[in-house]
């Protein structure tokens, strides 16, 4: 309708249906992309939920290693109480390694996880030759959690400019019409009446 207000007739009218249908498409992608990312429980919401229980089940790791438990022990206890995707990889590589698995194998299938690899081969090479892990898996943890933070600052200035956008599109016109029309009209039966 704002097509046929501000341009009018015909044109005004394909304007407007030409935005009807372009917004009626992006209201359709963004729906789709929201129930296939976000509900679906697929791999995608799979990889995102891992991503977020990285710092969580690392400083938990952290935590029991600090208490004297080697890898396998910490790996079980975490991976018992987080759940999740985290969680069942690590109660598996526990699982794995308690059944005389090869230590690399194990972990390199909790390494598979999006964001779980640095994780992965600290634990590895702890397992495999004795060095200490609470270091490098806190570590792990605090470069997690300030990439996540990192992350949500880049989303909040995204959905900043985005909120800007439809605030311009309906101000600029309404300003236009209502500030500079009527001194433009006004200036214009000014100079016509002194003509």
């Amino acid at each position: 309708m704002a097509g046929v207000v501000l341009v009018g007739g015909p044109p005004g009218w394909v304007l407007g249906l030409a935005a009807a249908y372009g917004v009626r498409r992006w209201q359709r992608r963004q729906i789709a992309a929201r129930r296939s990312g976000g509900r679906s429980g697929g791999a995608g919401s799979e990889a995102g939920e891992a991503v977020r229980q990285i710092p969580l089940a690392a400083d938990l790791l952290a935590a029991c290693l600090a208490a004297g438990a080697d890898p396998r022990t910490a790996a079980d206890a975490v991976g018992k109480s987080l759940g999740g995707p985290v969680g069942d990889r690590l109660v598996r590589t526990a699982a794995e390694l308690r059944l005389g698995g090869e230590p690399v194998g194990a972990w390199g299938r909790l390494g598979a996880l999006p964001g779980a690899s640095g994780l992965a081969r600290a634990l590895e090479h702890a397992g495999t030759t004795g060095a200490p892990a609470v270091e490098p898996v806190s570590r792990i943890a605090a470069d997690c959690r300030a990439e996540q933070g990192r992350e949500a600052g880049r989303r909040a200035d995204r959905a900043s400019v985005l909120a800007t956008a439809p605030l311009g599109a309906c101000f600029l016109p309404a300003y236009l019409l209502i500030g500079v029309a009527p001194v433009m009209t006004g200036l214009a039966g000014g100079l016509a009446g002194h003509t």
